[in-house]
């Protein structure tokens, strides 16, 4: 599988994950995993996850090449310092332009911002959200808590309900920004959406 590596130094690397791979493992012990893959490439040194995109996301995802270092951006992303930015695909219009979503997730605090990008004709619209806590799931779970799940969704929606289908939950980790966990210098990347979620929008000729 072509996996992209978006930066590599020697302590970490960015890697922008495609659709339909899961991170690590689930109970189920899948041995096909983006780890598995990296550290089975080659790489100088292991690589470990320091944090989660569910299989159905794509898009930007940071790896450290020691356990100190992944240990010290675990550190970061629990003291809310790093930044991240997702586009998604979602059923409907939203009632508002922008606004937040702060429902609890299995009792914990949870926060996501949204922002409207577009509005398109047949039904959906193309949303940035920002999730501040990193609950399992978090955006999938407050856009069906918002009336408007993901298009694609089918684990917290029924896809039967909705027109428009789609192969996976249409969601891209687009933008990640934070500290270099080596240098201390602030440092961000930038993902450009997926094939399938363009194709997606490809089907709609007045989008631009």
């Amino acid at each position: 599988m072509d996996i992209k590596i978006v930066f590599e130094d020697e302590f970490i690397m960015v890697v922008n994950k495609p659709p339909n791979l899961l991170v690590v493992p689930t109970p189920k012990n899948e041995r096909h995993t983006l780890t598995s893959i990296l550290n089975h490439a080659g790489f100088r040194a292991r690589a470990y996850p320091c944090h989660r995109l569910d299989r159905d996301t794509s898009g930007l995802i940071i790896y450290a090449k020691k356990r100190d270092i992944r240990d010290k951006m675990a550190d970061a992303f629990r003291q809310r310092k790093v930044k991240k930015r997702y586009i998604g695909f979602a059923q409907g219009f939203l009632k508002k332009h922008k606004g937040q979503i702060n429902k609890r997730i299995e009792g914990k605090e949870s926060l996501t911002y949204y922002r409207v990008i577009k509005k398109m004709k047949e039904g959906f619209s193309i949303v940035e959200l920002q999730p501040v806590t990193g609950r399992t799931n978090q955006i999938r779970i407050h856009m069906k808590i918002l009336g408007h799940p993901l298009v694609g969704e089918r684990k917290f929606a029924f896809g039967k309900d909705f027109r428009l289908k789609f192969r996976r939950c249409a969601l891209h980790a687009q933008y990640i920004e934070f500290n270099h966990p080596g240098t201390g210098k602030r440092i961000s990347f930038y993902a450009d959406l997926p094939q399938d979620m363009k194709n997606f929008l490809k089907k709609f000729t007045h989008y631009s």
